[in-house]
């Protein structure tokens, strides 16, 4: 490794109060270029490089013992070259612009004394996984996990505890989240679905920008705001064979149509970070992808911040995929590609000042890359104050307002799928219930991108139901953590005391915490099957033999195939990954104090071998049928249940021909017909009948919470824009064409669900 020596240069007042760069009142702009007429190329390049902080560096040394961690591991890093003082000292020198897995606000603000020392004083932006919360630090709040926040339909929600998860991520010394993850996922295999928004592009992309604004603010500026970052750039959601980083082969029409629309709406929302994707896309790298992040993020949809590559995948184009043959080669196609910040490691600053000497980059991509770095930071404080309060950190993580948010959130996400007139729950008529499966006493509820987090932090399902029908009336039975375990004495151990019980509760699904051994689901845990594993699905089966009402929980982030529990259990929950609060809020939904809303932003299949199932497929999809099973869901995107019903109105447009830039009112009437109150996602799609290239069945174009008392109704205006009817024809133009749309408006995306008008466009 070549080490640099920085020249010492005395700028005058650079350590001083009077240099126009450290004057607060200045305009942002001004303060950059000021900074950057001050900074050697070296300095420059130093501000693109992070590094994983120097506490996850001596947890991965103590867990691998020396040993090298595999080249496919994207959660541990730590550098043989480097030790924890070398990085001290090269933060000292200015030689280091990130740190990224600083968990603590202590560690930050250490490392922050550190980056004061150096010639131009230049705090560090400190970035986290802060997915659902800022679940990587301890006694947080964990939210619900985004395939959670989807279901519950409520973009103004999201927004909120995306608020919220920025005063805690500041509160603990980070300054940049890698989310929102706005793949579209379109492959229950894959086991990064729970981190996703889901399968619809439109709902994705409300989602998406949601985050972004909840965390960043009208413009990210100040010492509350959080930089996002919109990932992964693209298509990784898809993978040819399900497991994270496979290649993605795709036409232009369909990343125009499915995958991008997320991403220009977060551009558009002014998200000021982008993340690159593991895969490669049509044969090129996506870390080397000038079309990707060049032409289409910069210069057609107007990003003006900065790309930040995902966990070492600058060098795996050298190393994995084979298309540099040097690394410092990957180096030069990553940064002419587009590429501002390299994720992690030693080496990239080195082979970028060397190839910019050799005039093989400019000095004009690395000051785009650094002058976005340095505004991040001028916008978000850091150089007024880059250290956190300590004892006021203490009164913002996991206060009573977040953890409010918390539980509503879980309550607004956890769907209802089948209730053959079981729910809800009386207690008063149940003196014994069994509660038990892999999932009913532990953190899973938590999702991924969680580390351990304090027992009294997190309501498990066990004590969410035990609080609610009293510890006296239930029995628990520890059938062990493991969900892959095949454990036929378990099985029949809970059988036998289900004999004895009233009603039986069985929490099984997968494991997604990435702490544990035992895990199924999240980064990097992809599958073959989506059945349940072990033998859950024969302790489901034991139990309800015995005659017992039996209730089963899906824990988990993704689609699980659970055929013969739908056929057969009166009553099935998907509670996803519902977070903290998780144990309360499926209570609520249990007992009725919560009247389930939430919907499924996501298609549940029947078996892996129908993948792709997606509601918004294109017309032929099933014009030749599954010979072996049926060419439908098991559960349909956008449906829930309610213990209420709702009767929804045939659509009536404002018009009923139009020219292809007019806008129109469709309006339906909703009336709750149960006996208690709820509430209802109203859902249109549309469907172009007739198109220069082929369109899909219906897309999702808007929707509306409504909430109703017995007998209330109410009158419901969705507006129809020129961009909801217009897509890329044939010359991939985006266009409005004439022709016959289908308006349909239901409860869910099924045909039996939904009434249907049709509109003309002259």
């Amino acid at each position: 490794m070549m080490i640099l020596a920085f020249p010492f240069i005395m700028e005058a007042g650079a350590k001083e109060k009077n240099v126009l760069y450290k004057d607060a009142s200045q305009p942002v702009e001004l303060r950059v270029a000021d900074l950057m007429k001050r900074m050697t190329l070296e300095e420059k390049v130093a501000q693109m490089c992070q590094y994983v902080g120097p506490q996850h560096i001596r947890e991965t040394q103590a867990k691998f013992k020396g040993q090298k961690v595999g080249k496919n591991d994207d959660a541990h890093g730590f550098y043989p070259s480097l030790s924890v003082n070398d990085l001290l000292r090269m933060t000292e020198e200015g030689k280091i612009g990130s740190f990224l897995h600083v968990v603590t606000g202590k560690e930050a603000n250490e490392l922050q004394e550190h980056a004061m020392k150096s010639r131009l004083q230049i705090p560090l932006l400190i970035g986290i996984d802060a997915i659902h919360g800022n679940a990587l630090c301890s006694g947080v709040t964990v939210y619900p996990t985004p395939i959670t926040q989807a279901a519950s339909f409520d973009p103004a929600l999201v927004e909120k505890i995306s608020r919220e998860s920025a005063l805690e991520v500041r509160a603990t010394g980070a300054h940049w989240t890698f989310t929102p993850n706005v793949d579209v996922a379109r492959d229950a295999r894959w086991g990064r679905t729970g981190e996703t928004f889901g399968e619809d592009p439109y709902l994705v992309s409300l989602m998406g920008v949601a985050t972004v604004k909840g965390y960043q603010g009208q413009d990210m500026t100040g010492t509350d705001k959080v930089a996002a970052c919109a990932k992964h750039l693209i298509a990784g959601s898809e993978p040819s064979n399900g497991t994270n980083a496979a290649p993605m082969d795709v036409s232009e029409r369909t990343l125009r149509e499915v995958y991008l629309p997320p991403y220009k709406a977060a551009v558009e929302a002014g998200v000021f970070t982008l993340m690159a994707a593991h895969n490669e896309l049509n044969g090129i790298p996506c870390h080397a992808d000038k079309w990707m992040m060049t032409d289409i993020m910069r210069n057609e949809y107007g990003f003006k911040g900065f790309i930040v590559s995902d966990w070492m995948d600058v060098e795996r184009i050298h190393e994995l995929h084979h298309v540099a043959p040097t690394m410092k080669e990957a180096y030069r196609e990553t940064v002419d590609a587009g590429l501002d910040m390299h994720m992690h490691g030693p080496g990239f600053m080195e082979g970028v000042i060397e190839l910019v000497k050799e005039g093989k980059l400019s000095e004009a991509q690395v000051d785009r890359g650094c002058k976005a770095i340095l505004e991040a930071k001028f916008r978000l404080g850091l150089f007024e104050n880059p250290y956190v309060d300590l004892k006021q950190s203490e009164k913002i993580i996991y206060n009573k307002e977040h953890t409010a948010s918390a539980l509503e959130a879980a309550e607004k996400g956890i769907v209802l799928l089948k209730n053959e007139g079981l729910l809800p729950l009386d207690l008063s008529k149940y003196k014994n219930i069994l509660v038990t499966g892999p999932n009913a006493n532990n953190h899973t509820i938590l999702g991924d991108w969680t580390l351990q987090q304090p027992e009294d932090k997190v309501v498990t399902i066990l004590e969410g139901i035990q609080e609610a029908a009293g510890k006296n009336k239930v029995t628990y039975y520890n059938y062990g953590d493991d969900v892959r375990q095949n454990s036929p004495e378990k099985v029949k151990a809970a059988a036998n005391l289900a004999t004895n019980s009233d009603l039986a509760i069985v929490v099984v699904g997968e494991n997604p915490l990435r702490y544990q051994k035992t895990k199924t689901c999240g980064e990097n845990i992809d599958r073959m099957s989506i059945d349940l594993l072990g033998t859950q699905e024969e302790l489901v089966k034991a139990i309800y033999a015995t005659g017992v009402p039996t209730i089963v929980v899906l824990v988990g982030g993704r689609p699980l195939s659970v055929n013969w529990i739908a056929d057969n259990v009166p009553a099935l929950i998907q509670s996803w990954e519902p977070g903290s609060l998780g144990g309360t809020a499926l209570a609520n939904i249990l007992t009725g104090k919560v009247n389930p809303s939430a919907k499924l932003p996501i298609s549940i299949p029947r078996h892996a071998g129908q993948i792709q199932m997606i509601y918004n497929h294109k017309p032929s999809q099933y014009f030749h049928k599954y010979k072996d099973g049926a060419s439908t869901p098991l559960y349909a995107f956008g449906y829930g249940l309610s213990y209420t019903h709702f009767d929804i109105s045939a659509p009536l447009l404002s018009k009923t021909k139009i020219g292809n830039n007019e806008s129109i009112k469709v309006s339906v009437d909703i009336k709750n017909t149960g006996k208690v109150e709820g509430t209802e996602v109203v859902q249109l799609y549309i469907r172009d009948l007739y198109s220069s290239a082929t369109r899909p069945v219906k897309e999702l174009k808007d929707f509306a919470r409504v909430s109703l008392k017995p007998g209330e109704s109410k009158t419901i205006h969705f507006t129809v824009t020129p961009d909801k009817l217009a897509f890329f024809n044939r010359e991939m133009k985006y266009t409005v064409e004439s022709g016959v749309f289908e308006i349909m408006v239901g409860s869910s995306s099924r045909d039996k669900d939904l009434k249907k008008v049709k509109l003309e466009v002259l």
